[in-house]
């Protein structure tokens, strides 16, 4: 059976409503597993059919959690999960391109399938203070992450991924 495992880290809350949301989307279509980075490894990818990353852009970068994860995590699956349907969401305090540029670099060396460009919301954060506060992801931009699980879960669903 197909399984959808979306990993995701999350300091000030962006990247957990973000995650959870595109979790919600795709329990309706696929079994769901969301798990954050310090606890998921590389069982959980073995297991699942298709992935999503989310994280926060960091200093123009994956936040060091999701690289932790995924330096954890290179070497136990690589030449394992080749083929396999990812995609990936980021929480940008500006523009986020570093971040998804960096997390599509890994994806590429593990040979994963990128079914979508990148989705990317933009807090605007520029201040320390608005950095560090709790993040509150607008309604509308959840239904993005919605969507993009609903879409990914059907697709690995249909086993079109």
């Amino acid at each position: 059976m197909a399984e959808l495992l979306i990993v995701y880290h999350s300091r000030t809350g962006g990247s957990r409503q973000m995650a959870e949301a595109c979790a919600a989307g795709a329990q309706s279509e696929i079994a769901t597993t969301l798990l954050t980075a310090e606890a998921a490894g590389p069982e959980d990818l073995l297991r699942a059919s298709g992935y999503v990353f989310c994280c926060p852009e960091n200093l123009a970068a994956i936040s060091g959690a999701m690289k932790e994860f995924l330096d954890r995590c290179y070497y136990p699956v690589l030449g394992r999960i080749e083929g396999r349907a990812y995609a990936q969401m980021i929480c940008a305090g500006s523009d986020g391109q570093n971040a998804a540029r960096q997390l599509a670099r890994i994806a590429t060396g593990w040979r994963l399938k990128e079914v979508q460009p990148p989705l990317i919301l933009c807090t605007h954060a520029q201040t320390p203070e608005a950095i560090q506060a709790p993040k509150h992801i607008p309604e509308a931009e959840l239904g993005q992450c919605r969507d993009l699980g609903q879409a990914l879960g059907a697709g690995l669903a249909m086993g079109m991924f």
